[in-house]
């Protein structure tokens, strides 16, 4: 089941409009002010306290990326292009910044309110998904390492389950979780103290020492 719709509280949110002087500027400005926002406008370039906005609006039609102090799609906040015109290029130049809502211009006087609410659910999914893409990648990593152990401590042909539950031994030993217990024994794995010296308390006798 899906979750339902968050609508974000806009009273005191902080927009920043990044566009040239325009009427545009102007009507956009007026919707935002009547929802309950403060409004700043920037131009040329985004000022540094813009990194505390809550919502960046920008001209899709010469905007370009030296405008913005981080990296294309790593913005801290929802951003909302200002699209005048279709032509491909600059419709995939905003795509590329990590826009998550648009507002044709001119622009009249309705949409923003969908607009920001938009935005902001798109944002904040595309951030939920990047942070679990990264926990799964830490647990695949932390799992290699874990194989890793075993195999350290199962050379010498000693069984893989016993080298197992040798590295479990050492996590309690050590109390740390099973993964930082294999990532010390991987990093003493090639140099240094033996494995099997690692330690002394974990009914070491039979581990080889490494290669």
């Amino acid at each position: 089941m899906r979750p339902g719709i968050v609508v974000p509280v806009l009273d005191d949110a902080r927009a920043v409009i990044l566009h040239r002087p325009h009427p545009t500027v102007a009507a956009l400005s007026r919707q935002l002010r009547a929802i309950g926002l403060t409004v700043e406008t920037h131009w040329p370039d985004l000022r540094a306290e813009a990194i505390t906005a809550d919502y960046i609006f920008f001209d899709a039609d010469l905007g370009h990326d030296a405008q913005f102090p981080w990296r294309p799609g790593q913005s801290p906040m929802p951003l909302i292009a200002l699209i005048g015109s279709e032509a491909p290029g600059r419709i995939e130049w905003a795509l590329s910044q990590g826009a998550t809502g648009q507002i044709i211009k001119p622009v009249g006087d309705s949409g923003v309110f969908s607009a920001l609410l938009i935005a902001r659910q798109a944002f904040d999914a595309r951030k939920a998904q990047e942070a679990a893409i990264a926990d799964l990648r830490g647990r695949l990593s932390e799992r290699q390492t874990i194989v890793q152990a075993v195999a350290l401590l199962a050379r010498g042909n000693r069984d893989e389950t016993v080298a197992y539950n040798q590295l479990r031994q050492m996590a309690m030993a050590w109390r740390v979780t099973i993964e930082d217990a294999a990532q010390r024994v991987v990093s003493h794995g090639g140099h240094g103290p033996a494995i099997r010296d690692l330690c002394p308390t974990c009914g070491g006798k039979g581990l080889a020492r490494p290669a």
